[in-house]
C-alpha cells in the first residue's frame, strides 16, 4: 500500500516497487502518450472481435484493451514486421516508368554576317518628338523564321563598360548575326501609334520605328507662347528690344540687289506771315 500521502506518513517510506509493477506502470504511461499521438481507428491492422478483444491483423495477436495494442505497436515485433510487409510491397509494385521529359530541338545555323540596316533619325513637326525607324534587310532569312527585336539595358551586356545612359536595341535573324544599336536610355513611348513593326516577306526586310516620350515643357518666356507637351530651348536674349532708331542708315547708292525706296521728303518752310514777327527773316533791301 501508498502511505506516502497520509497523515504522519513520510517522503520515501514505501518499499521498492517490483519489476512487475515497473512493467505495469511503464505500459500505462505508453498507453496515454499513444493515446494523444496515434488515431488507432486509422490503423489498418487494428480490429475488434466479436468477443470484444482486440486483434492485430498483421501480427495475428490479441489483446485486452486498447492500451495493450498500442504497446504492441511500439514494440520490436510489430515494427519488424511492418519493416517487412513494406519491403514486400515495394518489391512485387511494377516499376513505374519515369515521365519523358519534352526534349526541344535546337536548331543549328552557320552564321552567314550581319545583315544590312539603315536608321533614319525623325521629328514630329507639330509637337517636335524624336523617333527612330530602323530598317534591316534580311535577304536570305530561313525558312519559317522571322525577325526578332529586344531591348537591353547597359548593364546586360558584356561587351561595353555599363553606362546607365545608353541602353540597347538588338535584332535577330537566323543565319544572320544578332546585331545591336546603342541609343538614349529615355523612356520609349508604348503608343499604337508611335511603336510599331512590320515584316516584308516580299522584300524580305524589317521594320521597326519608336518614340521617345516627351519631356516636361520648360515655362514659356513672357509674351510668347509655347505648345503643351513641347519642350522649347530659351532664347538666348529675353526681354529686350533694339529702339527703332538705333539702326544704322543704308549706305550711299542704297543696298546691292535691292529696289530704290521711296525719295525723301524734307520738311518745307512756312510762309513768313505765318510765322510770329521775332522769327520771321529779314526782308531784303534795294541797294
Amino acid at each position: 500500500m501508498d502511505f506516502q500521502h497520509r497523515a504522519g506518513g513520510k517522503t520515501g517510506s514505501g518499499g521498492v516497487a517490483s519489476s512487475s509493477e515497473s512493467n505495469r506502470d511503464r505500459r500505462e504511461r505508453l498507453r496515454q502518450l499513444a493515446l494523444e499521438t496515434i488515431d488507432i481507428n486509422k490503423d489498418p491492422y487494428f480490429m475488434k472481435n466479436h468477443l470484444g478483444s482486440y486483434e492485430c491483423k498483421l501480427c495475428l495477436t490479441l489483446h485486452n484493451n486498447e492500451g495493450s495494442y498500442l504497446a504492441h505497436t511500439q514494440g520490436k515485433k510489430h515494427q519488424t514486421n511492418l519493416a517487412r510487409r513494406a519491403a514486400k510491397e515495394a518489391k512485387e509494385a511494377p516499376a513505374q516508368p519515369a515521365p519523358e521529359k519534352v526534349k526541344v530541338e535546337v536548331k543549328k545555323f552557320v552564321k552567314i554576317g550581319r545583315p544590312g540596316y539603315k536608321v533614319t533619325k525623325q521629328r514630329d513637326p507639330e509637337i517636335g518628338q524624336q523617333s527612330l525607324l530602323f530598317q534591316i534587310d534580311y535577304p536570305e532569312i530561313a525558312e519559317g523564321i522571322g525577325p526578332r527585336h529586344r531591348f537591353m539595358s547597359a548593364y546586360e551586356q558584356r561587351i561595353e563598360p555599363p553606362d546607365r545612359r545608353w541602353q540597347y536595341l538588338l535584332f535577330a535573324a537566323e543565319p544572320y548575326e544578332t546585331i545591336a544599336f546603342k541609343v538614349p536610355s529615355r523612356e520609349i513611348d508604348k503608343a499604337e501609334t508611335r511603336f510599331w513593326t512590320h515584316w516584308n516577306r516580299e522584300t524580305k526586310q524589317f521594320f521597326l520605328q519608336f518614340h521617345f516620350k516627351m519631356e516636361k515643357a520648360l515655362p514659356a518666356p513672357p509674351g510668347q507662347t509655347v505648345s503643351v507637351g513641347v519642350k522649347r530651348p530659351p532664347s538666348l536674349i529675353t526681354g529686350l528690344h533694339a529702339p527703332a532708331d538705333s539702326m544704322p542708315p543704308p549706305p550711299p547708292g542704297g543696298i546691292p540687289g535691292m529696289p530704290p525706296g521711296p525719295p525723301q521728303m524734307h520738311p518745307q518752310m512756312p510762309p513768313p506771315g505765318a510765322l510770329p514777327p521775332h522769327l520771321r527773316p529779314p526782308l531784303p533791301t534795294n541797294m
